[in-house]
């Protein structure tokens, strides 16, 4: 496991799927701080499966592909739009709001105060998924 790590077993984890998996693996990490757990390549060294972590928290990703599970999935990108989105609970908002755009994420919703407590902003990645973060946190 990558230092520092608190994972104790996630019991939701989100599954993105990416065009440039090789690419979007990096961009996480510079972007968001996930380092990468399991990474298992496929034909043509595409991305089959890779686990992702910071914190406590997990992702999965893979490349696109048309076969099997992969048949089901497709970015965001390719389809104009994102149907979900991630919220990550964050104790820095000011900080994961500049790493983000200086790693060139596009700005959705700027840093700002939240109706509901806290602030938060929200990003899209560079193939359309949607990353809000914030310091509100439902289970406090």
């Amino acid at each position: 496991m990558p230092e520092g790590h608190l994972f104790q077993g996630a019991r939701l984890i989100p599954n993105l799927v990416y065009e440039d998996a090789d690419e979007a693996i990096i961009w996480l990490d510079r972007a968001f701080g996930f380092t990468v757990l399991l990474r298992m390549e496929g034909a043509g060294g595409k991305i089959d499966h890779a686990q992702l972590v910071r914190d406590e928290m997990m992702i999965m990703l893979s490349s696109t592909r048309d076969d099997g599970y992969g048949q089901y999935f497709d970015t965001p990108q390719a389809r104009s739009i994102s149907t979900q989105g991630i919220y990550i609970i964050v104790e820095d908002v000011p900080a994961a709001y500049e790493r983000a755009l200086a790693a060139g994420a596009e700005k959705i919703i700027p840093l700002q105060a939240q109706d509901y407590g806290g602030e938060g902003f929200t990003v899209r990645d560079p193939e359309g998924h949607i990353w809000s973060f914030g310091d509100y946190d439902p289970w406090a």
